[in-house]
Order: C-alpha cells, then structure tokens, then sequence
C-alpha cells in the first residue's frame, strides 16, 4: 500500500496531540506511520498541559496506540525517517539496547529525523545530539545540553537531517518540514 516506511517513538505516557498528529499527516504524505515501542501491544498515551496556575505539567489519560513493532524486532534500513515523540516515555524507554542501535543508525546514514518534546531524551542519551541545535521543552534543556546539545527555543529547529520542536503547539510549524525532508530523500534513493 505505501512504498515507504516511517517509525514513530513510543512507549507507555507517550504525548497523545505529540504522536497523534504526525501519525496523521504521514498518510496523508502516502508514507507509512509504523508505530515502534518495547513490545508490541497496546500503549496508553497521555495529554501534557501546564494549567493556569500550575508551575508542574499536569498529565491525564488520552487515547490508546498499538504498536506495529517491537524495537528488538526492527531493521532500521528498512524505513526511511524516525519520529521520537514526547511525554514521559522517553525517560524511561530511552535506555532500550535496541532504540539506541535504531537511533544510532538513522544519525549515521543522515535519514530524515523529528523529535518533539521530551523526545529529545533518546538521542541524548544514544550520544547523537553532540553540537547539533534541537528545540526541546524547556525543562529537557539540561538533558539536551549535558549530552552536548545546543537548545534553541523556537517552533521549529532545522539542523541538516534533524527537525525539531518544543512541544505539540509546535506540531503545524516542524511537522511539514520534516515530512518535506522525508520526501527529499526518497526522491534521491529513487
């Protein structure tokens, strides 16, 4: 059905609008969202929204997602861009053996690459943001940044192969680019 293949990052707390909304506009660009997580099964997603008032997000259930795949169970040559979604997955996810050999691979071989949010956290931690400009949520700058990242606070951040942004109220600014970036590359390999 689709000729190519995207992976989206997720895991248990993952932000619903953050992995929702780029799940979307993939098959509107005729590119096939495969969901990736630690096993495959059914993950519950969450909302993030710092409330009037609150100084701390506040988090309350969204919808439910079914992984595709299971990170140990992907050949990461097979897709052609990665998706590192937000919420509190990626703190926890981010130390999976195989999600940083995925990561890794889609950094070496330059293909398209979006994080929003906490998604930042993985490739921190797989050793891939050093002196590349990611935006991020404010409060991951210190991960961004001890990891050898440079944080820029703005909607949407281009560095090469790697598109960001801060959090889904970013989605419309980052989102097309990267799938723009997406179809450049499958135009090269074609």
């Amino acid at each position: 059905m689709f000729p190519s293949k995207a992976l989206i990052i997720v895991g248990d707390a993952t932000e619903t609008v953050d992995t929702l909304y780029p799940f979307y506009r993939l098959i509107e660009a005729g590119i096939q969202p495969v969901v990736a997580a630690p096993e495959k099964r059914k993950y519950q997603m969450v909302m993030h929204e710092v409330k009037p008032g609150w100084t701390i997000t506040k988090e309350w259930e969204g919808y439910s997602i079914d992984a595709d795949i299971a990170f140990a169970d992907i050949d990461p040559s097979e897709y052609v861009a990665i998706m590192y979604s937000g919420g509190r997955a990626p703190e926890y996810i981010r130390y999976d053996e195989d999600l940083v050999r995925i990561t890794k691979h889609f950094f070496a071989e330059n293909k398209p690459i979006a994080s929003v949010c906490h998604g930042v956290e993985i490739p921190a931690y797989a050793d891939c943001v050093r002196g590349r400009r990611m935006a991020t949520v404010a409060k991951c700058k210190f991960d961004l940044e001890s990891c050898g990242g440079i944080y820029v606070d703005e909607a949407c951040v281009i560095d090469g192969n790697l598109i960001s942004g801060r959090t889904y109220h970013d989605n419309g600014h980052y989102v097309g680019p990267w799938i723009k970036l997406i179809e450049q590359h499958i135009a090269a390999a074609n």
